[in-house]
């Protein structure tokens, strides 16, 4: 078969739940999955003999649709996989409750004008000799219990590995891109002549997130409903936990290379599970798919072979400001059609814009804007601003969707004085919109609690400025009033939460008033100077690129 030779000389797996690869293929949730996207992305357009592992997810995440009152109302986004991929000819099965469950895999190729190709193979348990139930595990990414998040990590881990070794793949490591593929390495175990020590040399695992609620865990109960092995179960017990079954500490534990995603949080993941040896490779973002086709030009233009070497764009001093305030008016332009065209809200294009789309939930503080409204006013009455939020809640999220009603809230009570939007369905397709088209990136996150955050670095590829809370990867990229402004304190400064609270507030109202509304309007040459320091001093590092040389380097060779 002509497409398995595509899968000849991978060597390196890389297993992640979620994988954003297109719009049209909605197997993504958010920032994980599109940073999966982009690992691959760079791996193809760099040439990496790079497999990567995910699930199908049939029914996507949600379709987002939100009621004039704010509510969010969750769609089943249900699409068919052969419109874009080929169905292989292999099968392996897995135990699930003493059932064998077969398993197919989807071949989708990922390829670069470079001629690099990394093939995804998407697993699949909708096979008709499968029962009803067993049938629906790769249904829903994200979706049901205990016991069907558990089912979903066994078909991707074991079921993984075992589908990799029926296509007859070598593969020399296995990258964990979070815990919820680390019992590939209980099947790694099962091989004749392996221990934990062998394992450990094959496998790398990188941790995403300093949330607690973000580490997976399971009873025991429910592992030995599932899984029924007496000896898996001492495995289990012995490198995951003994109380629950903790996916992150069951990866730790059998990874020789572990890393956190930007500095800071490998100093929290050191906190959080002492005694591990914990890298930082700080994300990147794939620099031609998250510029717009305006800056696209313009770096082709004056810039060639950026798209393969975004370290180029430290040369954009020599692009002349008239072009760099050209692409972003045409970006701007873009997303203020779409905006009045969704939401008849009537915004215009010379407004400064703020930008505010993520996940929705309570660590990301969408609502920090609105904490005192008599200083947003204030703000607004130096120098117009208009505002476009978009963004999901989790499904059992109800605190998150709460965020969002009380954001249509803040919008009625300001509709006379300040334009405020929220778009609905935030994807791939609309956050290249908004990244590029608003003037500021607003990024408001908890303390400690943004383990990277990518968003940013989108914005800096085309010329946007980012406003934001000192955490995740903003530590390392922000240099204050030359590629940005930071709100609040700095990390290392020691003060209580109601003064840093305070400061935050101080911060984000007054350097709206004082210093960003005036420079927007009035000192249009120093705005273009701190553009081109988004791009010249941000977009080319923070790239997936020289993540994935980082990789290659520290933990693939």
């Amino acid at each position: 078969m002509e497409d398995l030779q595509v899968l000849k000389g991978q060597e390196i797996a890389y297993f992640s739940m979620e994988i954003g690869l297109t719009n049209e293929i909605p197997t993504y949730a958010g920032g994980l999955g599109v940073l999966a996207g982009d690992t691959i992305r760079s791996s193809a357009d760099l040439k990496l003999p790079l497999v990567a592992v995910t699930l199908i997810s049939k029914k996507g995440y949600f379709r987002q649709e939100i009621t004039d009152d704010g509510r969010q109302i969750e769609c089943p986004q249900e699409w068919d996989p052969s419109k874009f991929m080929e169905l292989l000819p292999v099968e392996v099965t897995v135990q699930i409750q003493n059932r064998n469950v077969k398993i197919k895999a989807w071949l989708y190729k990922v390829q670069s004008i470079t001629g690099g190709v990394i093939p995804v193979l998407f697993l699949d348990t909708d096979v008709e000799e499968n029962t009803p139930e067993d049938r629906e595990i790769t249904f829903f990414l994200y979706g049901g219990d205990e016991r069907y998040r558990l089912k979903q990590e066994i078909v991707l881990g074991i079921g993984g590995v075992r589908i990799l070794g029926a296509l007859g793949l070598q593969i020399r490591k296995y990258h964990m891109n979070e815990g919820h593929s680390s019992l590939l390495t209980l099947e790694l175990l099962h091989r004749p002549g392996m221990d934990i020590d062998k394992v450990r040399e094959l496998c790398i695992f990188t941790t995403h997130t300093p949330v607690e609620a973000g580490h997976d865990r399971f009873s025991y109960d429910v592992v030995k409903e599932l899984m029924e092995e007496t000896a898996d179960l001492e495995v289990l017990r012995r490198f995951g936990g003994q109380e629950k079954l903790n996916m992150t500490l069951f990866a730790l534990n059998s990874s020789n290379y572990i890393n956190g995603v930007a500095k800071k949080h490998r100093d929290i993941s050191r906190e959080m599970f002492p005694g591990y040896e914990i890298h930082a490779i700080t994300n990147g973002i794939h620099s031609y798919t998250w510029t717009c086709e305006s800056f696209r030009k313009i770096y082709d233009k004056y810039l060639p072979g950026w798209a393969n070497e975004p370290n180029l764009l430290v040369r954009v001093d020599g692009i002349p400001d008239e072009d760099i305030w050209e692409a972003h008016r045409e970006a701007k332009t873009v997303l203020i059609d779409y905006v009045n065209k969704a939401t008849n809200i009537g915004m215009d294009y010379d407004t400064l814009t703020l930008g505010f789309a993520r996940r929705v939930t309570g660590y990301k503080r969408p609502d920090l804007l609105f904490s005192d409204l008599e200083k947003l006013k204030k703000v607004n009455r130096k120098g117009k601003i208009q505002v476009i939020f978009a963004g999901k809640a989790h499904p059992k999220d109800e605190s998150g969707k709460k965020l969002i009603e009380q954001i249509f809230g803040y919008i009625k009570k300001l509709k006379d004085e300040i334009k405020i939007a929220y778009l609905e369905d935030y994807d791939m397709n609309l956050a290249i919109k908004l990244v590029s088209g608003v003037d500021v990136w607003l990024n408001t996150p908890s303390r400690p609690m943004e383990a990277s955050g990518t968003s940013g670095m989108k914005a800096a590829h085309n010329g946007v400025i980012n406003f934001s809370v000192l955490d995740g990867w903003w530590i390392e990229g922000w240099i204050e009033g030359v590629t940005g402004w930071a709100i609040g304190t700095h990390p290392d400064e020691h003060a209580s939460m109601e003064e840093s609270h305070i400061r935050e507030l101080d911060d984000l109202y007054n350097k709206l008033e004082y210093i960003i509304i005036p420079m927007f309007y009035q000192r249009r040459d120093e705005w273009i100077r701190m553009m081109e320091n988004s791009m010249g001093k941000i977009a080319y590092y923070f790239n997936s690129h020289r993540m994935m040389h980082r990789y290659v380097t520290e933990a693939y060779l």
